[in-house]
């Protein structure tokens, strides 16, 4: 979307018939009340929330009862952001503790289901139960705070319920999903170093079943020479193999749970406020991607405020997203559990058998925050499927919508075809805050193309140049104050270095997001332009171009490559360059070679729509291959070549290819 296309005139699609009795309003009043303040909507009260950061997150931390064993003595050290100043000092609580407060055997906590996979139910009762025993397990196999624990896992009830427990010893968790390759796992997971691996037999996808076990025995391998202890395989394929004799130190899910002392009750180790709980991983442009380590009170609170005060949970909503353990929205689904609802966790494709599935579960388990991707809701336009038409949706209170940008005909869509009375939550954020800048708030109005507002305690502005906010303008998306979602630290980054190279050194002491945005003066509303960098970002799923660099560097016929994202509408295709050894020709046999190897070491998604013979790479003279140069080339731009480029006439080759017309 450029500044031509940004809704000057809002549209307004949705308004909430009666707010005073939401969260947002009665948190409104009580600091009112508190501060002697006259705040008359969100957007005062947003206004406060940023210009007077301890006093907001003090009223967040009361407000949403966080649970803790010692009080704090500060809620923010006096330091500058890019010092990653300390919250909530003296505070000592645990992030498990306050996802498993209820006990209630009555009150469904999580719903599993998956492809070929019925409904699996568990208690709060059952959950805290099932913690318990693995965390006394896991205690038995020696971890201890601080210890790492990873996962290569499915979205099943196992994943939660090891998460939990690691989190309730004080582990750090990391996890990613079976569609990574190998080497895409272990360029994540092999810099933490873990003790335990998580992991399952097989999975479903597309209908078809995968094995998976003979990928988890050579990430155990290469864990086991840096001091990987355990591998826990869970089966979630019944019908498939268990045979894990030939995995290094690999055990069954059921021998695990028989470890437990089922006398021991559940301890919640008491924690620092920031200490680490999880390690999210950045997409890996550059090399490896960033070891991005969250701090467990900073997410706690920061899941609280946006599921309690803007999404308006409680414990009678049923929250669904449809994710992997390797996407952050994961931990913010789960993150749901902390204010007492029922979370439902899916495995599989969201089209098989067809585009109804997610629909037919929504009514069966009478979902009322139904949340998935842009990409999704631009499929079920494609294929002209409309829900309202086939499934009743009564229970649907809010649509979400993350991913990507959500462009105008979607918002459109989601109103004609699937309801009109709901609020659509575009939302935005990513892997850096595991949380959102702006987002979704159901006393707001929803207008067309629009996320609805910067969210509490987010001092959120767009940017063009240094320290100057603008309104009604494009510019980077920028946060001014300190946050206590901020990253605790970069895994193997001891001077904190990279971590200021990442958000702090295009403004001073100010965060840099790496998006492009716009913020409505009218409406206060937030339209997301596309990403500042070269990130590749096909179907709503971001990566890096390194991680493919990696893959075609194994092969002697090529030389050197180039990838890059191609638009194509509201979605990116990936193309991948390639400079032939001397002598030899791309033919279409190593074409298919080459998809099926980054299909094989990473993902599906990370396969090019396109692979192309050129003649020479361009590089500036530091050595950096120029990926936003052709991207803007081959999406119709004239670009000056920099000075910077060793090999300016390198960009003549890139106009006008005729396979990349669209």
């Amino acid at each position: 979307m450029s500044d031509s296309s940004i809704p000057l005139n809002p549209v307004e699609l949705w308004r909430p018939k009666d707010v005073s009795n939401t969260a947002m309003e009665d948190f409104r009043r009580i600091v009112n009340k508190k501060f002697n303040l006259k705040l008359a909507n969100y957007e005062d009260l947003r206004k406060w929330s940023v210009d007077n950061i301890p006093e907001f997150w003090a009223s967040v931390w009361n407000y949403t009862k966080i649970i803790h064993s010692v009080a704090y003595d500060q809620v923010l050290e006096s330091k500058p952001m890019e010092e990653i100043p300390g919250w909530f000092i003296g505070a000592r609580l645990n992030f498990a503790e306050n996802l498993l407060w209820c006990r209630d055997p009555n009150k469904v906590a999580l719903i599993s289901s998956g492809e070929n996979r019925p409904y699996q139910t568990l208690s709060y009762l059952q959950l805290y139960n099932a913690v318990r025993r693995v965390a006394s397990s896991l205690r038995k196999l020696g971890l201890r705070p601080g210890d790492r624990v990873a996962a290569y896992i499915s979205n099943c009830a196992e994943a939660v319920i090891a998460m939990l427990a690691a989190a309730s010893i004080g582990c750090v968790w990391a996890s990613t999903s079976p569609d990574f390759g190998i080497s895409g796992v272990l360029d994540r997971i092999s810099q933490i170093n873990p003790k335990v691996l998580f992991s399952v037999n097989a999975v479903v996808y597309n209908g078809k079943t995968h094995e998976h076990l003979t990928k988890v025995k050579t990430v155990a391998e290469k864990l086991d020479e840096i001091g990987l202890q355990k591998v826990i395989v869970i089966p979630f394929v019944e019908t498939a193999s268990m045979d894990i004799r030939e995995i290094p130190g690999a055990m069954s899910w059921n021998e695990l749970l028989s470890m437990a002392d089922e006398n021991e009750e559940l301890y919640f180790e008491q924690l620092p406020f920031d200490h680490p709980l999880f390690a999210l991983f950045s997409s890996g442009t550059t090399g490896k991607p960033k070891c991005i380590t969250h701090r467990a009170g900073g997410l706690l609170l920061q899941f609280k405020k946006e599921h309690m005060l803007h999404g308006g949970l409680t414990p009678d909503d049923v929250f669904f997203y449809y994710t992997t353990t390797g996407w952050m929205m994961w931990n913010w689904l789960v993150g749901g559990l902390s204010v007492g609802c029922t979370v439902v966790l899916y495995d599989g494709s969201p089209f098989i058998p067809g585009p109804s599935i997610l629909w037919e579960l929504a009514d069966a388990l009478r979902i009322t925050v139904f949340g998935v991707s842009a990409k999704y809701i631009q499929s079920l336009q494609d294929v002209e499927y409309i829900p309202k038409a086939r499934h009743n949706l009564e229970s649907i209170r809010v649509v979400l919508s993350t991913g990507s940008p959500l462009n105008p005909e979607s918002f459109d869509f989601v109103y004609e075809a699937i309801k009109k009375d709901i609020v659509l939550g575009s939302i935005t954020g990513g892997t850096d805050i595991c949380s959102l800048f702006a987002g979704y708030n159901v006393t707001l109005p929803v207008y067309r193309g629009e996320i609805q507002c910067r969210c509490l305690g987010m001092a959120v502005e767009a940017w063009i140049g240094q320290d100057k906010p603008i309104y009604g303008q494009s510019g980077d998306l920028v946060c001014t104050k300190p946050f206590p979602c901020m990253p605790i630290f970069f895994w193997n980054d001891s001077n904190n270095s990279k971590y200021r190279a990442a958000y702090f050194d295009n403004y001073t002491s100010t965060w840099y997001h790496g998006d492009f945005v716009w913020i409505n003066p009218k409406t206060g509303g937030v339209v997301v332009l596309g990403r500042s960098d070269s990130t590749l970002n096909p179907g709503g799923v971001r990566f890096g171009s390194a991680e493919i660099y990696n893959v075609v560097d194994g092969f002697k016929e090529i030389e050197d490559s180039l990838v890059i994202g191609q638009k194509m509408g509201d979605d990116e295709r990936v193309v991948l360059f390639v400079k032939m050894a001397e002598g030899l020709y791309l033919r279409d046999e190593l074409v298919e070679r080459l998809k099926k190897k980054i299909r094989e070491q990473l993902s599906p998604r990370h396969v090019p729509a396109v692979i192309l013979a050129i003649k020479q790479i361009p590089y500036t003279v530091n050595g950096k291959k120029v990926e936003v140069a052709v991207k803007r080339i081959i999406s119709g731009e004239k670009v000056i070549p920099s000075g910077t480029l060793v090999n300016p006439e390198s960009l003549d080759q890139f106009y006008n290819i005729p396979q990349l017309k669209l």
